[in-house]
């Protein structure tokens, strides 16, 4: 190929952009993978990886140079010492809130692979089917089973470690063997599955940490420093995974530092021909272009690249033509729920640090019974005893407060409900000209909030989470709840959404923009409804499942 003529072209390399890149080089295509951020090196730009918070400069803590580059991660994000060079710098790349909106981005190659929670679940039929069912925005071009067997093919190489627990809600997966319930889950679980006459479950979580060696990787040590990156490639990330398979065909090039400012649109075909680039480090443009283009700059990043492109057919930009593009911005709720103290296990105890935790479907509206609100939720969380950094307040100094801290704590548990939001038309996006970047590019302008369904749907995830773990024995329980707004849930979703009619959707069923057949969006930008569950391997799914198409329509000349 010539400097800048591919095959195919991949927009971003995180989660979704990772696994673009691996189908469409495994399947012949000379592919050129463009990241706006630096490039990272598997295990050696993991600076922290394995250390312990006495090696940390600032012992894991924030410094004032973090918190002045990260005003809006600070909010809420986990953000530490360890992890920060994974989050994007916000004084380079500002957005405007017209209502709050916590966005959490990882600008690298990998993207937020680095740092995700790596919770895998599929989406079933009762997601697939929501909107038709409640008339609630449109209805999803696809079913469970055009996806299932994408899912399984994505879960044995991406190694998903989990329980078959036969849950019609939750589909099972194909999975490496599951983690282990600790003592008190175990015990919790099992008065669950009683007191519910067998309605509730509390399950191992299923998640993207392999649990026996897979092709150039060590299973999960326990370390649980995930966010860190990880020396022994235990959990699924674009380098320890996708990357390395897309390498290894020789088809691969990937270039950093590409800001993509706008896809390059032929009008006399009606499709698109390839992409402007910024570089960010010589502020420079180029032009690559390609026969197939995925999108999957992540949800919000990828409406950015097609309202940006295109501006002289359409105003709105590419994908705009159904007045959809940008809208129905969705998330999930959560840092609601429940927690307590668990008796009678003063003699047990875990070791190693599991990276994972319990996992407890959703149980709500899916037998025809009637709540306040519709759709559901799921909790996570898990019981594990207090250390030595717990605070004793009857013994706050001497050797009496040493001797206490040599001893493990209370047993505590709790779940947290991850709620889902509805795809709200008036939840958007759109681009603010009067607010640049470092860059002099347009920021995007955030109006997105929850509504009475999800408030009321918060209500119950805090009364019903007290309730069982009171039924399960839990002493003590309190419930909690906290400001949520949108971004949160770091799960953004439906800025481009996949439907069945041009004039309602940004994408078909086989994720083409309807205004350019050869440009793909598989990122969360085409959810059409969020579910209850983490949507990581949905967007793997159907990432791997397009590809397939795009090469398919390739080779007839269809595309």
């Amino acid at each position: 190929m010539s400097n800048n003529v591919y095959d195919a072209i991949v927009i971003g390399s995180g989660i979704s952009g990772g696994w673009a890149a691996k189908e469409l080089t495994e399947k012949g295509l000379k592919t050129l993978m463009l990241e706006r951020g630096r490039n990272v090196e598997h295990v050696k730009d993991y600076k922290f990886a394995s250390k312990s918070i006495w090696d940390y400069p600032y012992r894991n803590n924030r410094s004032q140079h973090m918190i002045e580059e990260h005003p809006i991660q600070k909010r809420y994000w986990p953000m530490t010492e360890g992890n920060v060079d994974f989050l994007v710098n916000e004084i380079d790349n500002p957005y405007v809130e017209v209502k709050r909106f916590d966005w959490i981005r990882g600008y690298q190659v990998g993207g937020k692979s680095l740092i995700w929670g790596r919770q895998s679940y599929r989406l079933s039929d009762l997601d697939f089917n929501a909107n038709l069912k409640d008339g609630i925005a449109v209805d999803w071009p696809i079913r469970y089973k055009d996806l299932a067997p994408w899912y399984g093919y994505v879960e044995r190489f991406a190694g998903i470690s989990g329980n078959r627990d036969g849950i019609t809600v939750l589909p099972d997966g194909d999975f490496l063997p599951p983690m282990e319930l600790n003592v008190v889950e175990k015990d919790v679980a099992a008065r669950i599955k009683k007191h519910y006459n067998n309605e509730r479950n509390l399950i191992i979580g299923r998640v993207a940490n392999i649990t026996k060696p897979l092709p150039g990787r060590i299973n999960c040590q326990y370390q649980n420093q995930c966010s860190n990156g990880c020396n022994f490639g235990a959990y699924f990330s674009t380098q320890t995974s996708t990357l390395p398979a897309a390498v290894k065909t020789g088809n691969l090039t990937v270039r950093p530092w590409s800001i993509v400012t706008n896809i390059i649109y032929d009008k006399e075909t009606g499709k698109a021909k390839g992409v402007a680039v910024l570089d960010a480090e010589n502020n420079q443009t180029y032009e690559y272009f390609a026969k197939v283009i995925f999108v999957n700059a992540s949800a919000l990043n990828s409406a950015w690249i097609l309202m940006n492109s295109a501006t002289d057919i359409w105003e709105g930009g590419l994908g705009s033509s159904s007045g959809e593009l940008g809208h129905n911005v969705m998330d999930h709720t959560l840092g609601n729920g429940a927690r307590g103290i668990v008796e009678g296990f003063e003699d047990k105890y875990t070791f190693g640090r599991r990276a994972n935790g319990v996992y407890i479907p959703r149980f709500q509206n899916i037998k025809g019974e009637k709540r306040d609100y519709i759709r559901g939720f799921g909790y996570q969380g898990g019981a594990s005893r207090e250390g030595w950094q717990r605070d004793v307040a009857e013994l706050n100094i001497g050797i009496n407060l040493k001797e206490e801290l040599c001893e493990p704590g209370t047993w505590t548990m709790g779940i947290t409900g991850f709620g889902e939001i509805l795809p709200y038309h008036e939840n958007r996006i759109y681009l603010d000209k009067n607010v640049k970047d470092k860059w002099g590019l347009p920021v995007l302008t955030m109006d997105a909030e929850i509504k009475e369904n999800e408030k009321r749907m918060i209500d119950d995830i805090v009364k019903e989470g007290r309730e069982m773990l009171e039924a399960a024995g839990v002493k003590q329980v309190s419930e909690y709840r906290a400001t949520f707004a949108m971004g949160q849930g770091i799960h953004e979703m439906g800025t481009a959404r996949m439907g069945r009619d041009p004039k309602t959707s940004v994408l078909n069923g086989n994720n083409q923009v309807w205004d350019a057949p050869n440009v793909f969006v598989t990122d969360g930008a085409a959810m059409t409804s969020s579910g209850c569950v983490n949507p990581s391997l949905t967007y793997m799914a159907m990432t791997a499942r397009a590809a397939n198409f795009a090469v398919e329509q390739l080779k007839k000349g269809d595309i």
